[in-house]
């Protein structure tokens, strides 16, 4: 306990760092402060019926921490951004254009991120649209009270305002904060229904007569899954490479022995929010055909057909994810050019086929576990845990929560070594996921 009372002084004792944190809960504390503010127009006594609980709109409300289902003005919460980002970062992986974008550096950056703002207000807008819809064509009168046509235009900009609003405060907490801004309002989203998920567990707890025992075995439980989950998302097998020696006038360069970190779990929460998005395609149908076995199979989130078929497509788009991500051809490609090898394989044609043979090994076993993270609310629920407490067992939201914690842990730390203070842990360092992909969290 001395230990992480003498760390807090530490942190408060240096002065960036102290602000940026302070900066950082100051923009949190206004993006949840937003998300309880209701669209103009709303009847907010009718707002308990509105269903944010199942399929998309329960992605949606678990990452805009509730305000999905409460209607406010940050209703849409990050997602449109989020869908802009996966959007232009898959062409940047197929069109040249954007490729080239991605040569270019510091410039080229910022028009990519140009052209993700533009596509994240189109994407608003028609997610607004549709929200709008879905409001009228199931409430009708009963919540709406504007007319219809001033109500969904000035929703329509709500709406896009507020998301837009979100990214400048994500982008904000990023260059003036700690940690990656558009991450940590995910995980505030996520983590907001944790009290409520909790409270509704203790609750059927003490109805069903077990008391507090059976919980604190689920907590028990769930520390266990977190830290196995921590091993998957640090988890990495470190490929030696050598540089060659080069002897330039009285000097020689190179000598110097590197490595190339192969993440077990490369791809992260794509393969999961990839599979999600298809495994909602069959409730888009439920409503034309309601008593079709198949269909009930496929909308049935704690049936075996659910779970296995999604478990399948979350191993199939590990490997399409990953084998995006790393090209080991270009990767041998560069290596050779810079006069670097890996001892005892041959550079070239040899080395690209090294590094495709130990990433499928690799990653069979990461996309073997992640299908197992990714179902484990599932057995949850089917073992008697509350729905709205299963869902930290496993998932997206715990992968993203352990990912952004690590994530923010590992610059708080670099601040405190930086000015020769002693980590966060007695023995080792914190790794978060950029420090070994170099990419955003």
């Amino acid at each position: 306990m001395s230990g992480f009372i003498t760390t807090i002084r530490n942190i408060y004792k240096i002065e960036d760092l102290r602000f940026r944190i302070i900066f950082t809960l100051g923009l949190i504390l206004i993006y949840r402060v937003g998300s309880f503010v209701v669209l103009p127009g709303m009847d907010p006594q009718a707002l308990d019926n509105v269903d944010g609980t199942g399929g998309i709109f329960g992605l949606i409300n678990m990452f805009s921490g509730g305000a999905f289902s409460r209607a406010s003005i940050f209703a849409l919460g990050i997602m449109p951004y989020i869908s802009a980002s996966i959007i232009v970062q898959l062409l940047g992986m197929t069109v040249p254009f954007f490729q080239k974008l991605q040569k270019e550096g510091e410039s080229g950056r910022r028009k990519i991120n140009q052209i993700t703002r533009y596509l994240t207000v189109v994407i608003t807008a028609a997610q607004a649209s549709a929200y709008v819809a879905y409001l009228r064509n199931t409430f009708g009168d009963a919540i709406v009270i504007e007319s219809a046509s001033f109500f969904w235009f000035t929703t329509l900009i709500i709406l896009t305002a507020g998301t837009m609003f979100i990214v400048w405060v994500g982008e904000k907490i990023t260059d003036k904060g700690i940690g990656n801004g558009i991450s940590i309002i995910i995980m505030v989203g996520i983590i907001a229904g944790l009290p409520f998920g909790l409270s509704a567990e203790f609750a059927s707890r003490l109805n069903e007569g077990g008391g507090a025992v059976p919980l604190l075995i689920e907590l028990a439980l769930l520390a266990g899954i977190i830290t196995a989950v921590i091993m998957l998302v640090q988890g990495t097998r470190r490929i030696p490479v050598q540089y060659a020696k080069r002897v330039v006038g009285n000097k020689m360069y190179g000598g110097v022995r590197q490595y190339i970190p192969f993440k077990v779990n490369a791809a992260g929460v794509m393969p999961i929010i990839f599979a999600q998005a298809i495994m909602f395609v069959p409730k888009l149908f439920q409503g034309a055909f309601p008593n079709s076995s198949f269909l009930l199979a496929y909308n049935n989130f704690g049936g075996w057909t659910y779970n296995i078929t999604i478990a399948l497509m979350v191993i199939i788009f590990t490997y399409f994810y990953t084998a995006i991500l790393y090209n080991p051809v270009q990767m041998a490609d560069e290596m050779k050019r810079s006069g670097a090898f890996i001892p005892g394989v041959k550079p070239g044609r040899k080395t690209s086929e090294y590094l495709d043979s130990v990433m499928s090994r690799i990653t069979f076993p990461g996309s073997l576990f992640l299908a197992f993270v990714t179902i484990l609310p599932a057995f949850a629920i089917n073992l008697g845990v509350n729905s709205q407490f299963a869902i930290f067992y496993g998932g997206t939201s715990l992968l993203i929560l352990v990912g952004v914690v690590l994530d923010t842990l590992q610059q708080i730390e670099s601040h405190l070594l930086m000015r020769h203070y002693d980590g966060l842990m007695k023995t080792g360092r914190i790794k978060g996921r950029s420090s070994t992909l170099g990419q955003p969290a």
